[in-house]
């Protein structure tokens, strides 16, 4: 039995091919969800949109601290684990969630599954980087993307018997549900929008948003940009982000703010937008895959592959190096090759899983 541990929006839609995977092979797993999203925006909508089964088990830890988030994680994944007694966890990424999950895995003497292992920022103020190595160094199978993350495992010393070179199940999920997306969705002609004739923007990182500084400098070039090239800048807030606008009492004129959307929605924005500028990783890898050119605001990126193939850039979040970085992508031809793998990577790691 596999326990597949997740509970933030970037892991239900990687881990979609695995758990696709899984009902194709007739595996038996269970879905145990941590609630570290819990908004119906942030979480349920993409079950449904992504037609997966419900999860078996719902913590609903919600938000807080690092430590006391992690802590309730940990109790409850522990519960959970002693009363099902899986073969594998598998935890994606770097979250607190990944984290919890696979802590409570290894004290149990449960082994541990680590999708997308060998990611790093190089950057130990990322609380995520933190989670990433932790994972790393106590995971018995580590399913790396790419030969850069490869690399990152192999010289941190960890044994290459436990890593597997299996592509990331973005790759999948991206091009799945594309298809899905582009029958279904009228995002486009809800927001009066034309392929290729706007901007989309992410930002939800901790170290971007609870700054004033660094969320106001972010959104004085959206307006640049937006003013400079005639062109609308749209903007989904995370619930964090939008939150934090207001505490701090800034403007988002001149930016088209949307609320959260669902993936498919989300998906199709992306792949007609004339450029992405995110801090958020998953979508540096998204905006590579769609081939639509991106500028990170942030200063580093556990994602470097789209850096060495000049699909992205790092702008960080002063204005005139986001306008400067912008206009340079911004007459760039897509013409580059996915890094990432293809299609195949959830069917791998549940063979892998199977044959262990």
């Amino acid at each position: 039995m596999i326990a597949i541990v997740l509970g933030t929006r970037p892991e239900i839609i990687k881990m979609s091919p695995i758990i696709r995977a899984c009902e194709a092979r007739g595996v038996d797993y269970f879905i145990l969800h941590t609630g570290q999203h819990y908004s119906y925006e942030m979480d349920r909508i993409f079950f449904e949109e992504l037609r997966l089964p419900a999860a078996r088990y719902r913590l609903d830890v919600g938000s807080g601290p690092h430590g006391e988030q992690t802590g309730k994680m940990l109790a409850g994944i522990e519960a959970v684990l002693l009363k099902e007694s899986p073969d594998y966890v598998v935890a994606l990424g770097d979250p607190n969630s990944a984290l919890a999950g696979a802590l409570a895995a290894a004290k149990l003497h449960i082994p541990v599954c680590h999708v997308e292992a060998g990611r790093r920022s190089y950057n130990r103020m990322m609380p995520e980087e933190i989670n990433r190595v932790i994972i790393d160094q106590i995971a018995d199978r580590l399913c790396t993307p790419t030969e850069v993350t490869r690399g990152n495992l192999l010289k941190e010393g960890i044994d290459e018997r436990k890593i597997i070179l299996t592509g990331d199940p973005i790759v999948s999920a991206v091009r799945e549900n594309l298809a899905v997306a582009q029958e279904t969705s009228v995002i486009l002609e809800e927001m009066h929008l034309t392929p290729k004739g706007y901007l989309l923007v992410t930002a939800h990182r901790a170290e971007n948003v609870d700054s004033k500084e660094r969320l106001e400098s972010i959104l004085t070039a959206l307006r640049a940009l937006s003013a400079g090239l005639s062109l609308p800048v749209v903007f989904p807030l995370h619930p964090r982000t939008e939150k934090k606008i207001r505490e701090f009492g800034l403007s988002l004129d001149g930016i088209q703010s949307t609320s959260p959307l669902g993936y498919f929605d989300f998906l199709y924005l992306e792949a007609n937008a004339r450029l992405v500028l995110t801090d958020s990783g998953c979508i540096q890898e998204e905006a590579c895959i769609l081939g639509v050119p991106c500028v990170t605001l942030r200063d580093d990126t556990e994602r470097p592959e789209t850096l060495a193939i000049g699909c992205n850039v790092l702008a960080g979040t002063d204005p005139d190096r986001i306008i400067n970085a912008s206009q340079r992508m911004l007459s760039l031809e897509a013409g580059w090759k996915n890094p990432f793998g293809d299609e195949n990577s959830g069917t791998c790691i549940v063979k892998l899983l199977c044959t262990s």
